[in-house]
Formats: structure tokens, sequence, C-alpha cells
């Protein structure tokens, strides 16, 4: 039978769980087939994300619940926004702050590599003209004709 349990982590005295879906003849803290969800009882609201599609469809295949998991998702339930949607929402919006900063770093560094690199690539191009029409010119040039000082065999 497949059950949906705590299994406990952390230290001596400081427990967190992790909800999981496990065979009921496997350890507490055994092998499981999908983690749903964590759980620290020192922060109850602060720390408890459960995922309630994965949960529901275990659930639906059979999955029973232990009595402390189906309190836990009953409360989880109530909340007025979901816990588990904050750490994504703060991970976006951190994101895009980080990205703007990013981008106008980038943008001062770009123009003072571009500043530099212009003149440089005058200078280049300026030394490149004088050689690049020598070489037309030679390239102009019809070929040496053979003199009859050659000796012949």
């Amino acid at each position: 039978m497949v059950k949906i349990r705590l299994a406990r982590h952390g230290a001596k005295k400081r427990p967190y769980y992790h909800i999981v879906v496990s065979d009921s003849e496997r350890p507490r803290d055994g092998r499981f087939l999908e983690q749903v969800g964590i759980y620290d009882p020192s922060r109850p609201d602060e720390e408890m994300r459960i995922d309630l599609e994965r949960v529901d469809y275990w659930i639906g295949v059979g999955a029973r619940p232990s009595d402390r998991v189906r309190k836990l998702v009953n409360v989880y339930r109530r909340l007025p926004e979901a816990p588990a949607e904050k750490p994504a929402e703060k991970a976006k919006a951190k994101a895009e702050p980080e990205a703007e900063k990013a981008e106008a770093k980038a943008e001062p560094e770009a123009e003072k590599a571009e500043a530099k690199a212009e003149p440089e690539a005058d200078e280049a191009e300026a030394k490149a003209e004088p050689e690049a029409d020598e070489a037309e010119a030679k390239a102009d040039e019809p070929p040496a004709e053979a003199d009859g000082s050659e000796k012949s065999a």
C-alpha cells in the first residue's frame, strides 16, 4: 500500500520533515517514490510547502495520507496565500532587479569598450589601407616577361 507520510530530517531536537509518498513497508526515512512537500514544526506557517496537485494525484490513485499529513494538507489549503507560490514569486521579483542592474552595469562597460576599440580600429584601418593599395598595385602590374637570357637545355 502506498502512503503519504512524514520523513524526519534535521538535527537532534531540531526536526524538519519531508512529506513523501512511499510504500508502507519501507522505513520511515527510507526510500520514497516522490517528495511532495516540506514541513518545519518550529516555523509552521513559514516553512510548510506542499504540492497540492501531486498530493491530490496520489490520493486519486489510492495513496493513503497519514493523520498528520491529512491535517497539514487541510491547514495548507486554508492558508490565504499558499507559501509554495511565495518562493517562486520572490525569485522572479529578485531576478528582475538583478537583471536590470546587470544591464545597467553592462551598458557603461560596453560603451567604454566601444570607445576604446574605435581609435584602435581606426589606427589599424589607417595602417591597412596603404598596405592594401600596394598589394593592389602589384596585382595590377603585368607579369615580367621571360628574357632570352635564360639558358636552354
